[in-house]
């Protein structure tokens, strides 16, 4: 297991597929390095791209409000990474081959991090980190344990932003992670 100074510069520094010959930033991740929950999107989109940082668009917002809903904050008690660093032209879904050639910085961010609590953020990093045939629309919200890791998959903000009526269910989703928070963390809240 890599340190967190050469993960990071590993990781910048990557040429392991295509995805390096059109990116701007790595997107390595945010927050604290010693949070209990961590949160893992799909990839970068074009904005989190232009900035270097994981979730800063329009579906970052959403996400930053859903979090302020239960005291939960990107820079001081949580950690957000995605499965690939790089950005996929026109945010097409992350190839597994993709996935693949980065999955080892996210499992060293895991490693070093040893979060309670993993939250997917969509169908493609719940189906690379919970199971491989992860349905969204049925499974969101379910509870999942591996290694003593509690996890569970929630819409990816994007998806709510383009489908407000998953907003209730969201948010149910948000009370159930509230709930875990309180019964398996020690210094999230």
């Amino acid at each position: 297991m890599l340190d967190w100074d050469t993960l990071e510069a590993q990781c910048l520094a990557c040429q392991k597929c295509a995805l390096a010959d059109t990116r701007t930033h790595v997107v390595f991740g945010t927050g604290s390095r010693s949070a209990e929950v961590m949160f893992i999107g799909e990839g970068p989109g074009e904005n989190e791209d232009l900035q270097g940082e994981p979730f800063v668009g329009r579906g970052g917002q959403l996400l930053d409000d859903m979090l302020e809903i239960i005291d939960l904050d990107r820079k001081t008690n949580i950690y957000i990474a995605n499965i690939v660093k790089c950005r996929p032209p026109q945010n097409r879904d992350p190839l597994n081959t993709e996935q693949d050639a980065c999955i080892g910085y996210l499992r060293n961010q895991v490693a070093l991090i040893r979060p309670k609590i993993i939250v997917c953020l969509g169908r493609i990093a719940a189906a690379r980190i919970i199971k491989e045939d992860f349905k969204i629309t049925k499974e969101h919200g379910q509870w999942f344990e591996r290694s003593g890791v509690h996890m569970m998959a929630m819409f990816h903000p994007a998806a709510i932003l383009r489908d407000p009526r998953r907003r209730p269910e969201a948010f149910q989703d948000l009370k159930s992670l509230q709930a875990k928070i309180r019964e398996v963390c020690t210094h999230t809240y």
